[in-house]
């Protein structure tokens, strides 16, 4: 998977420098979030899982707020780690972690069937749905809830800000999966 050298061109010129900023914080909040787990998991196998699950969420934040996409080379490989980190119960049972990645993918999805069938226009790309399906895989499906709370007030907040700034005008998307990553990684190190 390759990025795209340009920016979405019908983003305006300040949304770009924006991201821009938002990449650099990401990474700049790295080794302060590799210490977090660390902290919260002690010097573990646990600890390290969680600092890849941590990265990889940055990176997919950096990418939809760059380009609006969430790559399967992402998502999927991210989804199959938390299976696979959740054999001996990581961070929660591998039953729970099963059901976690189909309810994440299925709440997303009947969200945004529900919204094409009544709007007849996608309001949501399937990215969102893998993500949300590879945080259940980590998590569990009882720590999904918490994820969409957190998550999906932090988008409203930020779209009625950038909203009442006059940087976000009616039916202008706004990329939800850095909300669901920075959800996501709360949650694990919350657990």
């Amino acid at each position: 998977f390759q990025l795209p050298r340009s920016i979405d061109p019908d983003l305006p010129h300040e949304a770009s420098a924006l991201h821009r900023r938002l990449r650099a914080g990401f990474w700049a909040a790295a080794p302060a979030v590799a210490a977090l787990c660390v902290w919260r998991y002690g010097p573990t196998a646990a600890a390290a899982a969680a600092i890849l699950y941590a990265m990889v969420l940055a990176a997919l934040a950096w990418i939809d707020a760059e380009t609006g996409l969430l790559p399967d080379a992402l998502t999927q490989p991210l989804l199959w780690l938390g299976l696979l980190v959740n054999l001996n119960g990581a961070f929660t049972p591998l039953p729970d972690a099963v059901l976690g990645a189909v309810a994440g993918y299925l709440l997303l999805w009947s969200v945004a069937r529900a919204y094409l069938l009544a709007a007849g226009r996608p309001g949501m790309g399937d990215g969102d749905f893998k993500l949300l399906a590879a945080l259940g895989a980590w998590l569990g499906w009882a720590g999904l809830p918490s994820v969409l709370l957190l998550s999906s007030g932090l988008a409203l907040a930020v779209a009625l800000a950038m909203r009442l700034l006059g940087r976000l005008e009616p039916g202008q998307a706004l990329r939800y999966g850095p909300y669901l990553a920075g959800a996501g990684i709360w949650a694990l190190l919350r657990l």
